[in-house]
């Protein structure tokens, strides 16, 4: 069941729920605004934990407090939950998704219903629209569950199923309730994209992913192209062609068509995400381990699905396109082989030194796809290589560029997003590792530098058309929870980057 969101008016204190949410700066030692109404209405309860020293305001410092009705009257919740929110200086609008998604895990199995006020709106100096907004955002990610194929009791565990954020002024009730409906369109459109990934690749095929693709772009009124594989061929798209003739289902091209500024068509900008929906690694086979996440190699599609399910609720005044070039990478009978060679849509031979560096080719013909039919700026995103583990761990995305202004366009929404990301350099040291003695390039430099040489092999399709790489491979998929949308699985990211790239590029 989702998590429903409403906005009201009214007294925390006074509002029946099963849990009131409050907070706490760390080193407040009387709290005001909201948490000291609270603190009142309980008879200084949270004034003694703090003299204690239980509640202490640093991040991560969640205190519950259990108040029966008939202990303190007129006071209505059931608990009351302090949120610590850590140095007040430190303090940020991604701290109010963090605290607001640890709030909701917290509270999950064991409220049905519960309170917020809203952080950072008082002392906190935050926008109260943008901090509506962080909070629904941050509650509808962190009450997220993926447990459909489980038939276990805990499928059967009451779950929180309504959050109420509450405002005393009544002037900001709506900027309030606008923020609270944003967030929770661009919370749903990131456990939609989690859900994509964490599906199991026996149900997301490259049919039923065309199908989700079909689905958004219906239901939004966007324009819907579906390629059979023959009409990439046709096209020359070779290089998506040659990955997918190893498995046995069909390959999908989609195109999805945002008219946002219908007069100015130049007004544009791609979306494209790789779309792998199960990577065996083809003749290259993976290692058993290394194939145990690779239903999540369309990660890049499914957060681009997600953007643009996001781009239809708020419609941007630009035209966006996505394109999704959907398929399996698998060693079947006719799966291409590591030393062949394919020529791609723009008139570029690729020789095949690794059937596993498989993305890079769908994303090559992609990109002459998009720039074949008039893309202003190209935005990719891909789970590609390990190697972006490597240099930059778990907390960043690797990001790449041949334009200036269009990477920072990039960081500068992943920044407002809380997503993390980190530019890499293209150098042409790195470069000439993809040099090839038969063809214009091969398709992997080796283990050096390896998410830069991907990138670099991308850039040949790019040309001269704006373009910025994401390389997600060590964000997409996490093995542990760590608060937001950081438990166990997928993580959407970065679905709500590319939405606020591309409301931004309206401007």
């Amino acid at each position: 069941m989702a998590l429903r969101l409403q906005a009201m008016r009214g007294d925390i204190a006074q509002i029946a729920s099963d849990a009131a949410i409050v907070n706490l700066f760390q080193g407040v030692t009387s709290p005001g605004g909201a948490t000291g109404a609270v603190d009142r209405a309980l008879g200084g309860l949270i004034s003694e934990l703090i003299a204690d020293g239980e509640i202490t305001g640093k991040r991560g410092n969640n205190v519950l407090i259990h108040t029966p009705t008939d202990r303190y009257d007129g006071f209505a919740p059931k608990r009351v939950l302090v949120m610590g929110l850590g140095k007040s200086e430190e303090f940020g609008i991604d701290d109010v998704r963090e605290i607001s998604a640890v709030a909701a895990q917290r509270l999950s199995s064991i409220s049905e219903t519960a309170t917020t006020i809203i952080h950072g709106a008082g002392i906190g100096g935050l926008d109260a629209q943008e901090a509506a907004k962080a909070i629904a955002e941050g509650a509808v990610v962190g009450a997220y569950a993926f447990d459909k194929y489980k038939t276990s009791s805990k499928t059967s565990e009451q779950r929180l199923e309504t959050l109420n954020v509450v405002e005393f002024d009544d002037a900001k009730i709506p900027l309030v309730r606008s923020g609270v409906g944003l967030g929770v369109s661009t919370g749903d459109a990131q456990n939609l994209a989690r859900d994509l990934v964490n599906e199991p690749a026996n149900v997301l095929s490259p049919e039923a992913m065309r199908d989700v693709a079909k689905q958004i772009g219906e239901e939004n009124g966007f324009g819907v192209r579906v390629l059979s594989i023959d009409e990439c061929l046709a096209m020359g798209m070779n290089a998506f062609c040659g990955v997918a003739q190893g498995s046995q289902r069909p390959a999908q091209f989609v195109h999805l068509i945002y008219e946002g500024d219908p007069t100015n068509s130049s007004n544009n900008v791609w979306l494209v995400g790789k779309s792998i929906t199960f990577d065996s690694g083809g003749l290259s086979l993976k290692p058993p381990r290394g194939m145990v996440t690779m239903k999540g190699d369309m990660g890049g599609g499914a957060a681009v699905l997600g953007a643009m399910k996001i781009v239809g609720a708020l419609k941007p005044r630009i035209n966006v396109h996505a394109v999704l070039p959907i398929t399996e990478n698998m060693p079947g009978g006719g799966a291409q082989r590591p030393g062949d060679v394919v020529k791609a849509m723009n008139g570029k031979y690729i020789e095949i030194d690794n059937t596993d560096a498989e993305g890079r080719l769908t994303l090559a013909d992609a990109l002459g796809y998009a720039r074949a039919n008039g893309a202003a700026r190209i935005v990719d995103v891909a789970t590609l290589t390990g190697a972006a583990r490597v240099a930059l761990g778990t907390g960043n995305a690797a990001v790449f560029g041949n334009d200036d202004g269009l990477v920072k366009s990039v960081m500068d929404a992943a920044e407002t997003s809380g997503d993390g990301m980190w530019r890499l350099p293209l150098d042409a040291t790195s470069k000439r590792l993809n040099r090839s003695s038969i063809a214009d390039v091969k398709n992997s430099g080796g283990a050096p530098a390896g998410s830069i040489t991907a990138a670099h092999f991308i850039s040949e399709f790019a040309e001269d058309t704006p373009w910025v790489h994401i390389d997600i491979a060590a964000v997409s998929m996490v093995t542990g929870s760590r608060g937001m949308f950081r438990t166990a699985g997928a993580t959407g990211a970065p679905t709500r980057t590319l939405a606020s790239l591309v409301v931004s590029l309206a401007g």
